[in-house]
């Protein structure tokens, strides 16, 4: 259902609830992540993403520390370098002690690495799941067949598969497929990094809904029961992009964003450097 009973939460095959907004941190650090951490959990927000090839998980911590644990949702990610068994339990360890916490919420595997097996790396996962480090368990830039294979082989739910996903690159058959497998989808770069605000026609009907243009996007996938992750530095922007449920988008309205497609990622792409930290994987 679409408006202001959309629900706040997706359920996960744990009954966890993952909240529909969170709190993206990719590419800042230091003094800069640290308030945006704190500005989103004064806030409305409980749902905070970051990863250890984000190099920001000490500066996360150290934020966290002043607020309930119980009450948040918080996801790290493994880099595809370390997807042995002994690295990922080695670094879901060290993302555990930088974040200051004795569990993560969920536990993604940030890029695939065709270079090492799938099946030892999701024994590892299930390893840090009965330990109780872990309380779920998913893929991050996984495609179809990726997921397919993922969920082929392990006993563990795979809770969720967070992608590229924007008005400008719907990728509709992965996201039917997650969904109708009941693996939830979360936006990464929810906003196409920003390039997707610049659209006109997602400029007009922000006018007409006197609304950013970001909430615009924002509501416009969480209708789609997708999870959104929007990264700002702003905390203006931070409560606006956490201001998406008590309004809606008319049908009207969703279906010219629906036709925005264009297939364009911004960084999900063919030619990827493989060499970046992000990604980890070595030569």
């Amino acid at each position: 259902m679409y408006g202001p009973m959309t629900s706040l939460t997706v359920r996960l095959p744990s009954g966890d609830d993952l909240p529909k907004v969170g709190l993206g941190t990719w590419d800042i650090d230091g003094a800069t992540v640290r308030a945006s951490v704190r500005a989103a959990l004064d806030g409305d927000y409980t749902h905070v993403d970051t990863a250890e090839g984000y190099q920001n998980e000490g500066e996360i911590g150290e934020t966290l520390a002043d607020y309930d644990r119980e009450d948040l949702f918080l996801t790290s990610k493994v880099l595809p370098a370390n997807l042995n068994y002994g690295s990922v339990i080695e670094s879901c360890e060290n993302s555990l002690d930088r974040l200051g916490t004795d569990y993560l919420d969920l536990y993604l595997i940030h890029w695939p690495n065709p270079a090492i097996s799938l099946r030892e790396t999701l024994d590892a996962m299930k390893t840090l799941a009965d330990d109780g480090k872990v309380r779920n368990v998913g893929v991050s830039n996984f495609s179809g067949y990726q997921l397919s294979n993922a969920l082929h082989i392990t006993d563990v739910p795979i809770a969720v598969n967070q992608i590229e996903f924007h008005p400008w690159f719907q990728r509709r058959d992965l996201v039917d497929y997650c969904q109708s497998n009941g693996v939830a989808v979360e936006a990464a770069a929810p906003l196409g990094r920003t390039e997707v605000l610049q659209d006109a026609t997602i400029q007009a009907i922000a006018e007409t809904y006197d609304k950013s243009p970001a909430q615009i996007v924002l509501k416009w996938a969480v209708e789609k029961d997708v999870v959104v992750l929007p990264k700002s530095s702003s905390a203006t922007h931070i409560a606006e992009n956490g201001a998406l449920f008590d309004w809606e988008l008319d049908a009207e309205d969703q279906r010219r964003i629906d036709e925005l497609d264009r297939n364009q990622p911004v960084y999900d792409t063919l030619e990827q450097d493989w060499s970046r930290e992000v990604y980890g994987v070595p030569e």
